[in-house]
C-alpha cells in the first residue's frame, strides 16, 4: 500500500511553490499586510486561477472536484509561505457549502468561488472563544439573525457571510449577503496581520437558512482545524529550514553557532518532533473524506498538536537567532505572529484535546 502522495498531489505542491516563490516574496507579504485590506486580489486572482479556491468544489460547479488533502496541502504551502490573504474564510464558506444539502445556494456561490470572482467567509466563533455549535449564542428567527461575532475573516472584502446560530435550539448555517441591513464591522488590530480579523455584529439583518446546515456546520469546523494544523506545519518546517542555514552561516567565537551542542540539540529535537507530525494532519485530511466516522476526532487531535508544535518551533527558532530573531525587521517574525492566530483560531489546543478525549469515550 502506497501512503505517500501522489504524482499529481506533488506535482500540485511545487506548483504553488514556484509560484508563491515569484510572486509572493516577504517583501511582498509585508506589502500586503501594511495595505488597509490586508488583501491583494491580484494575488488571490492568482491562486484562484492556480485552482486553490476550487480544490474541493465538485467539477459540475467548476471546480476541482478533490479531497480535503489535496485543500490541506495548499494550506501548507501557504502557511510555509506566510502568505496573507482570505484563503482561511473562504476554503471554510466552500466546504460548508459543498457539505450541506441546499442546491440552490451550491449553484449560486460554488462556481463563482471556484473562479475566484467571489470570496466568502465565515461567522462561527464567539465571546470567550466559544466555537461549539451547541452554545452559540447567535440567534436566528426565520429570515433574520441576531448575533456577535468577534472573529470573523476579512468580512469587509467578502460578498457573503455564513453565519453560525440556533434557532429553536439547533444549530445551523445563515448566509447574509454584503451590504445588509443591521451588519455593522469594526476592524481589529491582530498579532497576525497576515490574516485579518474583524468583530462583526448583526442586528436583525436578513438571512438565508441554508438547508442542512447543522452537519455543513460541523464539517466546516472539522475541516477548519485540518486546515489549520496544515498550515501550522508548514509554518513550523519553514521555521526550522531558516534557523538551520542560519546556524550554518552565524559565526560565534570563531565558528558557526550550528557547531555548539546546545544548538545542535534544540534543532534535532525540533526535527524529531515536526517530521512525525505529518502523518498526523494527512492522516486527519484522508478521514475527512474516506473515513467519516473518525473524522472529528482526528481534525481535533491534529488542531491541537499540530499548532502547539508550530508555537513552540517559532519561539525556539526566533531564540536561536538570538536578538535579530526579535525585531521587526527580520522575517522570522512573520511565522512567530501566524503560529498565535493557527493556535487561537477555532479553538486552543486544551480545547480540542478534550474534545479529543470525549470522542473516545475517554
Amino acid at each position: 500500500m502506497n501512503f505517500g502522495l501522489s504524482e499529481e498531489q506533488l506535482l500540485f505542491k511545487q506548483s504553488l511553490r514556484r509560484l508563491l516563490e515569484e510572486q509572493c516574496p516577504t517583501a511582498r507579504v509585508r506589502t500586503v499586510m501594511d495595505s488597509d485590506s490586508g488583501h491583494d486580489p491580484v494575488l488571490w486572482q492568482s491562486l484562484a486561477d492556480m485552482g486553490v479556491a476550487g480544490l474541493t468544489v465538485p467539477a459540475r460547479f467548476g471546480g476541482a472536484g478533490l479531497e480535503m488533502l489535496d485543500l490541506a496541502l495548499g494550506a501548507e504551502e501557504l502557511g510555509s509561505g506566510a502568505v496573507p490573504g482570505p484563503f482561511l474564510g473562504d476554503a471554510l464558506a466552500a466546504v460548508a457549502l459543498v457539505e450541506s444539502d441546499d442546491e440552490e445556494q451550491k449553484a449560486r456561490w460554488l462556481p463563482k468561488i471556484a473562479a475566484g470572482e467571489a470570496l466568502l467567509t465565515v461567522a462561527y466563533g464567539e465571546e470567550d472563544s466559544q466555537w461549539d455549535p451547541a452554545h452559540l449564542s447567535a440567534r436566528a428567527h426565520g429570515r433574520r439573525i441576531t448575533a456577535t461575532k468577534p472573529l470573523v475573516p476579512y468580512p469587509a472584502e467578502s460578498q457573503a457571510m455564513l453565519v453560525a446560530a440556533r434557532e429553536d435550539g439547533e444549530p445551523g448555517l445563515w448566509i447574509v449577503e454584503r451590504g445588509a441591513p443591521g451588519v455593522g464591522i469594526t476592524s481589529l488590530k491582530v498579532v497576525d496581520r497576515t490574516r485579518r480579523l474583524s468583530a462583526v455584529t448583526f442586528r436583525d439583518s436578513p438571512a438565508v437558512k441554508i438547508r442542512g446546515g447543522a452537519r455543513a456546520l460541523a464539517r466546516s469546523l472539522d475541516a477548519g482545524a485540518i486546515l489549520l494544523a496544515a498550515d501550522a506545519f508548514g509554518g513550523a518546517k519553514h521555521c526550522l529550514e531558516t534557523t538551520v542555514r542560519y546556524a550554518l552561516e552565524r559565526v560565534q567565537f570563531g565558528q558557526p553557532i550550528g557547531a555548539f551542542q546546545g544548538v545542535k540539540h534544540q534543532l534535532a529535537n525540533l526535527a524529531c518532533d515536526l517530521e512525525p507530525a505529518l502523518s498526523l494532519w494527512w492522516y486527519a485530511a484522508h478521514a475527512f473524506d474516506r473515513i467519516r466516522d473518525q473524522s472529528e476526532r482526528h481534525a481535533a487531535l491534529a488542531k491541537a498538536h499540530l499548532t502547539d508544535l508550530f508555537d513552540r518551533a517559532a519561539r525556539e527558532c526566533t531564540e536561536l537567532h538570538g536578538g535579530i530573531g526579535f525585531t521587526w525587521e527580520y522575517d522570522l517574525q512573520l511565522w512567530f505572529r501566524r503560529s498565535v492566530f493557527d493556535r487561537s483560531f477555532l479553538g486552543e489546543a486544551a480545547y480540542h484535546r478534550e474534545r479529543a478525549a470525549t470522542l473516545a469515550r475517554w
